[in-house]
């Protein structure tokens, strides 16, 4: 694979511009007469039609680190992930959107609040949502972003400054018009990588002749045994949670899906997403790293770059890496909008300043987070498959986090005390699952449903031992009522 060419090069610069440009145009387009605060900054003042809701929504879990990291398994299995999304999605637009329109919600956590009566479990949940947005997802995805550039074009660049030139696109996308910006820009990018990306795939089987012989059986099958990244009976275990938090609860998601002018317009966005995640997502997240395995061998998450750069003719790998690199800093920056807005939302406003000017906070807080996200990027350096990892440590987060939501929405008369007690213990229990002891060599995504569990029944435990309150299950009628 040759370095990258003047041509390769100046493609890429033009197609960077050209997206540009386009987000700029169209952000003014959306821009409606709203002011500084914080339903404006974070939720673009309620502007997004289903179009941006649904490209947003895709390319907020369509980056790197799926393109890169689930290719760099070079095995089908891993397109479980995004085939289990197609269910969240649903759970999301059909269960959680109602709840937060008809609450008015600006982040998910507010909803806690509401739920429990007490401010202290949203800042609790909204503080390991702004450690895993900062120390996990917005690292990994420079990481991934600067590791594909260097590998497409051959480049003898550390992976830090690509990862810091990446953040600043990003931030500038942010300074142009917000989560307005950023949703136009994910959908010019998304539809653009989509249509590449099955362009990759094409080529990557016809530079195969259309054969996977030779392939070993356990890199073409959907049904995982003990020892691989995904044993089919984790599919009806921690599987079908995991969908549940990371569709339907996380600040990232769910903030694009609550920007819209009104909630049937947000659905049809959301469904829209589900859609292009069922159709057209699985294949290119794990074809290309197999068919680099039968090209190249193992060459872990380099296969997805290094197959870009020999399969594509040099004028279209350099617009490809110019849409990809467009769609990390977008995907960098909605993830960092929304730990912005958690900050702002749910802790400075609510206990350092009411008041606050939005807008200024915000530039500060986003810069303390993107200097942040790029002192960790050499930490993904050394992981030999990012997406596991990754799967792995926001288990940390996701199970006791979901726990609180949970217990909010299915019980009445729960102490907000019991359940901060409860995503505590969450926490411990699985980082103990994680790097202690895994009881009876259970995988981590069984474990993330033991962790669950346990974590609801400590929070109703707590709540009646130590608060003496006894827990009322409403089901779907407290959720009806939310």
């Amino acid at each position: 694979m040759a370095v990258a060419s003047p041509l390769q090069l100046a493609i890429f610069a033009a197609v960077l511009a050209l997206i540009a440009a386009a987000t700029a145009w169209q952000t003014r387009r959306l821009r409606g007469a709203h002011g500084g605060d914080a339903r404006d900054a974070f939720l673009a003042g309620g502007s997004l039609t289903w179009v941006y809701v649904a490209g947003a929504i895709t390319i907020t879990n369509l980056g790197t680190e799926q393109l890169v990291g689930m290719n760099g398994n070079q095995m089908l299995l891993l397109a479980w992930w995004e085939l289990a999304g197609f269910a969240g999605l649903l759970m999301l637009a059909l269960l959680f959107l109602p709840i937060y329109y008809r609450t008015r919600c600006t982040t998910t956590t507010e909803l806690l609040e509401r739920r429990y009566g007490e401010a202290s479990i949203r800042t609790l949940i909204s503080g390991l949502f702004m450690l895993g947005y900062v120390f996990l997802a917005m690292p990994s995805a420079l990481y991934t972003g600067a590791l594909f550039l260097r590998t497409v074009f051959s480049l003898d660049v550390p992976l830090l400054a690509l990862a810091a030139g990446l953040a600043l696109l990003g931030a500038g996308y942010g300074l142009l018009g917000g989560l307005r910006a950023v949703a136009v820009s994910e959908t010019f990018a998304g539809v653009s990588l989509l249509v590449i990306c099955v362009a990759i795939v094409v080529l990557g089987l016809g530079a195969i002749g259309w054969s996977f012989k030779g392939i070993p059986p356990d890199r073409l099958t959907l049904i995982g045994d003990a020892a691989s990244p995904i044993p089919w009976p984790t599919l009806f275990t921690g599987m079908v949670f995991i969908q549940i938090f990371y569709w339907s609860t996380n600040q990232a998601i769910t903030q694009k899906a609550m920007a819209s002018p009104s909630l049937r317009e947000a659905q049809k966005g959301v469904l829209a997403a589900a859609l292009i995640r069922l159709a057209i997502v699985p294949p290119i997240v794990v074809l290309p790293g197999i068919i680099a395995f039968k090209l190249y061998g193992v060459v872990h998450d380099a296969a997805f770059g290094r197959l870009v750069g020999d399969v594509l003719p040099p004028w279209l790998s350099g617009a490809f890496a110019a849409i990809l690199a467009t769609s990390v800093a977008a995907h960098f920056v909605a993830v960092l909008n929304s730990a912005a807005a958690l900050y702002v939302c749910d802790i400075h406003q609510k206990y350092v300043n009411a008041n606050v000017a939005v807008p200024r906070l915000n530039l500060i807080v986003s810069v303390a987070f993107i200097a942040i996200a790029i002192a960790m990027v050499p930490v993904y350096a050394n992981a030999v498959s990012i997406i596991n990892l990754l799967q792995q440590l926001n288990g940390l987060l996701s199970m006791p986090i979901l726990s609180a939501f949970i217990v909010g929405l299915l019980f009445r008369d729960v102490e907000a005390r019991a359940a901060i007690a409860a995503v505590v213990f969450g926490v411990a229990l699985y980082a103990v699952f994680s790097f202690a002891w895994a009881p009876f060599g259970l995988h981590y995504i069984h474990l993330m449903l033991v962790t669950l569990i346990a974590t609801i029944g400590f929070a109703l435990l707590v709540n009646r031992l130590v608060f003496g309150r006894r827990a009322r299950f409403t089901g779907w009628r407290g959720l009806a009522a939310a």
